[in-house]
C-alpha cells in the first residue's frame, strides 16, 4: 500500500453511506485526488473540524493496490479561510473558483504544471481574503486561473505573424485591433486584412496583460477602468468557454452576485 503526505485543498465533499465522506482534494504533487474518508461524518478524533471547504491540510492519503478508491488516513488543518465563509459575496466567488479549479486539474497528474494550479489556488483564496470581492477581482481571477491551467490568451503579438498587434500600416499606431476567439489571441491589422473579428481597444488588452504578469498580492494596483471592465468581462469569460470547454454550475450564483454592468466601486 503507498501512501502520498502532501498538503491538500478541500475542493469538493459528498456524504456517503452512514458516515463516510468522499473528498475531493487538490495537491501540488498529484493534481486532483478522490479519497474516501471513513468514518468522517462520526469520528471527531482522526478528522477535528478539518473536512471543510476551503481548508488546507496536511493530509496523508493511502492507494490499495486493488481498491478502486483512495483512502484519507489523516488531515491536519494547516489553513482555513474564514472570511470566506461569513461573507456571501467572498463565499460565492470561492466556490466558483473551487469548482474552477477542481473541473480543470488533472485526475492524479503530476509535473509542474500541477504544482503551479495548486499555488495560484492557494494565493487566490488568499486574494479573496484580502481584497474587495466584486466584478472585477472576479474577471482578474479567472484570467489568472486560464495562465494557471496553460491557456493564457494572447494580448500583446499577433496570433499569426507574431508582431506586436498595435503596430499598424508603415509602423503606425492603432488604438483597436481584433481578437479572434479560436485562435487565442489578437490579430494585427495586416493579418486582419478586413476580417470581422472581436474589436477590442488596445489598452484593455494591455491591461489584461498587465495582469497576467502582476503577482496576486499586487492585484490591486491594476488600473482597470468601467469602460475596460465591460469590455474585457465578456472577452475572458468567452475565452474560457471556448478553450476549456467546460460550463460551471457555480456560473449562475455569481453572475447573480456580481451582475454584468453592475453598480460597483472602482479605483
Amino acid at each position: 500500500m503507498a501512501a502520498l503526505q502532501c498538503q491538500a485543498l478541500v475542493v469538493r465533499m459528498v456524504d456517503f453511506g452512514e458516515s463516510d465522506r468522499i473528498v475531493h482534494l487538490l495537491t501540488p504533487v498529484s493534481g486532483r485526488i478522490t479519497a474516501i474518508a471513513k468514518g468522517a461524518r462520526r469520528s471527531k478524533r482522526r478528522f477535528p473540524g478539518t473536512l471543510d471547504l476551503f481548508n488546507l491540510l496536511a493530509v496523508q492519503v493511502e492507494r490499495p493496490r486493488r481498491a478502486s478508491m483512495k483512502r484519507l488516513e489523516h488531515a491536519r488543518l494547516v489553513r482555513h479561510f474564514d472570511a470566506l465563509r461569513v461573507d456571501p459575496r467572498r463565499f460565492a466567488l470561492g466556490g466558483w473558483l473551487l469548482e474552477w479549479v477542481g473541473r480543470l486539474a488533472p485526475e492524479d497528474g503530476a509535473g509542474g504544471d500541477v504544482q503551479a494550479l495548486f499555488l495560484f489556488a492557494v494565493e487566490a483564496l488568499e486574494t479573496l481574503e484580502r481584497e474587495v470581492p466584486d466584478d472585477r477581482l472576479r474577471m482578474l481571477l479567472e484570467l489568472r486561473a486560464l495562465a494557471a491551467v496553460g491557456l493564457r490568451p494572447e494580448f500583446r503579438r499577433c496570433v499569426r505573424c507574431g508582431r506586436d498587434a498595435g503596430a499598424g500600416p508603415a509602423g503606425q499606431a492603432v488604438r483597436q485591433v481584433g481578437f479572434h476567439l479560436g485562435e487565442g489571441g489578437t490579430v494585427c491589422v495586416a493579418c486582419a486584412g478586413g476580417e470581422a473579428l472581436r474589436p477590442v481597444n488596445l489598452g484593455t488588452l494591455r491591461t489584461l496583460e498587465q495582469a497576467l504578469s502582476l503577482p496576486l498580492d499586487r492585484i490591486d494596483r491594476l488600473r482597470l477602468g468601467p469602460g475596460m471592465l465591460r469590455e474585457a468581462s465578456p472577452l475572458v469569460a468567452d475565452f474560457r468557454r471556448y478553450h476549456a470547454g467546460v460550463e460551471l454550475k457555480s456560473d449562475a450564483v455569481v453572475d447573480a452576485v456580481f451582475p454584468p454592468g453592475g453598480t460597483r466601486s472602482l479605483r
